[in-house]
């Protein structure tokens, strides 16, 4: 018998709340959309955005009533990520923990990630 997989992606109960917020607001859209770009100083950059359905290579992971959306692309940078709602006085955002990250700029608006590395079966 396989082993259950695990989820590309999760989130906590704060970042599902607010995503579902944002997504129940008039003119939401149906899903989140996470992944990965290159760009920045170290190397890559998360994206999060919200579409309307999924494209056809997309992995799809509902959790917490949230649909979210992953590209093929993504799929090893990402695995087994966290994304969470921080609120401070002076903002308020989505951060993403990773365990595949290695580095991130001074900034914090890029990281390094390695891709994760297959399990055997």
């Amino acid at each position: 018998m396989a082993r259950p997989r695990p989820k590309v992606v999760t989130l906590t109960d704060a970042a599902a709340e607010r995503v579902r917020e944002i997504m129940s607001a008039p003119g939401g859209k149906p899903y989140l959309r996470v992944g990965v770009k290159n760009g920045g100083c170290a190397g890559m950059e998360y994206v999060l955005e919200y579409a309307d359905a999924p494209d056809p290579l997309d992995e799809i992971v509902e959790d917490q009533g949230v649909r979210i959306l992953v590209g093929a692309t993504s799929i090893l940078f990402l695995l087994g990520s966290q994304i969470d709602h921080e609120t401070s006085r002076l903002s308020s955002k989505f951060v993403f923990r990773n365990p595949n990250e290695t580095d991130a700029c001074g900034c914090g608006e890029s990281v390094t990630i390695a891709p994760a590395k297959a399990e055997p079966a």
